[in-house]
């Protein structure tokens, strides 16, 4: 049996009535809040082929229906009408995190709390990069007498850098010449590739820098180490904890501890990486029990058309999805943004 309109009306109201109230909808809920120009009788028939069809279902012995994992999936791709938002506060906060010259880090961080302060869900978002990381350029630039800043940038665009001390006697001219034989020998090269004799050669070409030079290896073998696994931030928890689904203790313990498992954590959101869009997962179609009775709304933000992380919504599958999908899609969009501009700023 297909949706006829009637069902359609019935469904939706079902959905957006739960979503607002989280109490079971009944028929004359519907008829009295939704105008569907129809009897409670009427509605109820409606409600009864729907739960033989699966899109809703009866929780304990409740006279109301709540919509099926079925039923969200339904609403989301057919029935769902796409919300607009003023988001000049978010976009106000997003780019003030570059006026204060914040790390990226820092700025993914913040993300994720932005997140979570305009849904009142979990805020999460991931960092990463598939394939191991390719040195591009260091430069050691001279900061005045006993110091330097070390740069090093990535073939994905990522930027490390780190203050360290020099001796006083060291000018910038050295540090051009450091720079100039690491970037010819090491251009293009994972941190598989450099090899204990290409280290020697370097060290032999440049013995009397040996100790800026070990302090300048490290920032290149830390930046290429980064760039092989995946680095999860999440936004506030408090605000998802006072939706009434976790009024249950146990509930609370089995999300805390999936949210402090970063691994686990991006395992599940690296599903959607480089899929274009906004993606929905609903229930069982996150394909992990202790999730069973939520939903994710994710997207991935890139960098020069190339996918370098994802960000997500995580609340119970009673969560606003207009809404969560409308802030997804705004992050990704403007969060892409921010880090190109950030990264163009680092590089400079």
């Amino acid at each position: 049996m297909t949706l006829d309109a009637r069902k359609k009306s019935v469904l939706m109201a079902i959905v957006q009535d739960y979503i607002a109230t989280a109490e079971p909808v009944g028929s004359r809920t519907i008829a009295r809040k939704y105008k569907l120009g129809v009897s409670p009788a009427t509605i109820r028939n409606e409600m009864a082929d729907l739960e033989e069809m699966g899109y809703i279902e009866q929780p304990h012995t409740s006279a109301g229906r709540v919509p099926s994992d079925q039923g969200y999936r339904y609403y989301v791709d057919h029935l769902m009408k796409r919300e607009e938002f003023n988001f000049d506060e978010a976009k106000l906060l997003l780019n003030g995190y570059l006026t204060k010259k914040q790390e990226v880090g820092h700025v993914l961080r913040s993300a994720g709390q932005l997140l979570s302060q305009i849904t009142n869900y979990a805020g999460v978002v991931m960092s990463t990069h598939f394939g191991r990381g390719r040195f591009k350029h260091i430069q050691l630039v001279h900061m005045g007498e006993g110091q330097s800043m070390v740069v090093v940038v990535t073939d994905s665009g990522a930027v490390h850098h780190r203050i360290i001390d020099i001796p006083e006697s060291i000018r910038a001219a050295d540090l051009e010449t450091i720079s100039s034989v690491l970037n010819h020998k090491l251009q293009g090269k994972t941190i598989e590739n450099i090899r204990l004799t290409l280290i020697k050669e370097i060290y032999f070409e440049l013995a009397k820098q040996k100790h800026i030079l070990n302090m300048a290896m490290d920032v290149i073998q830390e930046g290429l180490s980064l760039e092989t696994g995946e680095k999860i931030y999440l936004g506030s928890l408090f605000n998802i904890l006072n939706q009434p689904e976790f009024h249950s203790i146990e509930k609370v313990k089995v999300l805390l501890g999936l949210l402090e498992n970063e691994h686990e954590l991006a395992n599940i959101m690296s599903d959607v990486f480089q899929e274009e869009g906004v993606t929905v997962r609903i229930g069982e179609e996150i394909m992990d029990d202790r999730l069973r009775d939520y939903s994710l709304v994710m997207g991935t933000y890139r960098m020069k058309g190339k996918p370098v992380g994802s960000i997500g919504l995580l609340g119970p599958t009673r969560m606003d999805y207009a809404r969560a999908f409308a802030v997804v899609e705004y992050m990704t969009e403007n969060l892409s943004l921010v880090m190109e501009r950030l990264m163009r700023w680092r590089g400079k």
